[in-house]
């Protein structure tokens, strides 16, 4: 994609319903049920927003194990990805009336951990410069750099100064907590944040040539002094209210805007 071309469709990608229902309702989206396979529990909803195309799609809820959670972790994050930037593409492709519904940028936006060797603390918001993977540790040569799969971020440094965001690398992998092990790999990658969908979202998008960003906002301090789950669980309200602030910021600055303004 060209940075001079103006981006008019925008797909969000937020793995956690409850993540994304404020934001949905923000924008009076409605909800497409043929926009993804019956066979899959993703969601997608619709609509425009100041002439731009906004595609929120959410990871739905687990029916294969039965537990009916969120669909968290980087298996359903990517596969979601990759099927609504097909049908994006598909449409393009099939019906020159539909050319401008190639998705132009996929924002990433969610709760994650943050560290506060890097300056990190609860409710701040980040913008990704950069995603990898701490947990995919495969020593075989060129099979480590393939591992850790690290992926640049589109540089949205002027936009996080607009709304007063920090930037950082945010480092992905599927477990909530973090062990020793982890800890060494998440240094390694500089991570500033932790997720558990990032890294995987990027890896589709770079499948389809498409920008992505992460949008993310701090739930607990990986490297603090109280457990994770606690901590995630204690602040998860005052993190989704940062997130429900900043995210129509974005769209907001996005819609309309060129790459290179960003």
């Amino acid at each position: 994609m060209s940075s001079s071309k103006q981006i008019n469709n925008v797909v969000v990608a937020i793995a956690m319903e409850a993540e994304a229902k404020p934001f949905i309702e923000h924008l009076n989206l409605i909800q497409e049920d043929s926009f993804f396979s019956s066979k899959t529990p993703f969601l997608a909803y619709r609509g425009e927003h100041h002439s731009c195309q906004i595609t929120v799609i959410t990871n739905g809820k687990d029916t294969v194990h039965g537990m009916g959670v969120d669909n968290v972790g980087t298996v359903p994050a990517a596969l979601a990805t990759f099927l609504a930037l097909e049908k994006l593409n598909s449409d393009k492709d099939n019906d020159s009336k539909n050319s401008n519904n190639v998705c132009d940028l996929v924002i990433n936006a969610g709760t994650c951990g943050g560290f506060q060797r890097k300056g990190a603390e609860i409710g701040d918001v980040f913008f990704t410069t950069a995603v990898a993977n701490h947990d995919r540790r495969i020593p075989l040569g060129p099979f480590e750099p393939y591992g850790v799969g690290k992926i640049e971020s589109m540089d949205v440094s002027h936009l996080a100064e607009v709304i007063g965001a920090k930037l950082g690398v945010c480092t992905t992998g599927n477990s909530l907590d973090a062990h020793d092990i982890d800890d060494h790999h998440m240094k390694v990658n500089d991570a500033s944040v932790k997720d558990m969908e990032a890294a995987a979202i990027a890896w589709s998008c770079q499948l389809h040539g498409t920008p992505y960003v992460g949008l993310k906002v701090v739930t607990d301090i990986v490297d603090g002094d109280k457990p994770t789950q606690e901590e995630f669980m204690e602040n998860l309200g005052t993190a989704a209210k940062s997130l429900q602030e900043a995210l129509p910021k974005v769209i907001e600055q996005v819609c309309g805007s060129k790459r290179d303004e960003l």
